[in-house]
């Protein structure tokens, strides 16, 4: 049992989150990070993508309506990640970030990636984070990768903005 792999093109398709609001949550998936809608399934659901996938996001209120957000310390989701294209997309959501006065909770260099943590309306984590080519993964001496968490380079960063480099 222990010997199986999951094949390695597979990909996590879309995450689904209980929301206590689906127009504050839309609010903050569709207006602020730019979310297409897809759909509504009444007032109780909604699904977003990016590209014109079938659905990245899907919200809902099903069980939590008007609910707190769950405690930090219990088993739950820790964040959702999304995945920018190119560095200079990430440097964009962080310029809309500060132009709108979200509050960013953390930014970390990861070594094989550069991440920007904020939580949505709900309490819940999102990592934005653009992954750096592989072949520019920090590596130990057998080759093998290298994570840390070191300051993020935000004015390098913003800097992309102002000039055509990746």
């Amino acid at each position: 049992m222990k010997d199986y792999k999951i094949p390695a093109q597979t990909r996590i398709g879309h995450v689904h989150l209980k929301v206590s609001d689906i127009q504050r949550s839309l609010a903050f998936y569709r207006d602020l990070l730019g979310f297409e809608l897809v759909a509504m399934y009444g007032n109780q659901a909604a699904f977003i993508s990016a590209g014109g996938y079938h659905h990245h996001i899907g919200l809902n209120t099903w069980h939590s309506k008007g609910a707190s957000p769950a405690p930090e310390n219990a088993p739950g989701l820790y964040h959702t990640a999304i995945l920018y294209p190119e560095r200079k997309d990430l440097a964009a959501i962080l310029q809309r970030l500060i132009n709108e006065g979200y509050p960013i909770t953390g930014t970390a260099d990861h070594g094989v990636s550069e991440a920007i943590y904020l939580d949505d309306p709900d309490g819940n984590g999102v990592e934005l984070y653009w992954d750096r080519p592989s072949d520019k993964w920090p590596t130990d001496e057998q080759g093998k990768v290298i994570m840390y968490n070191r300051r993020l380079d935000m004015e390098g960063l913003l800097s992309l903005l102002n000039h055509d480099q990746t």
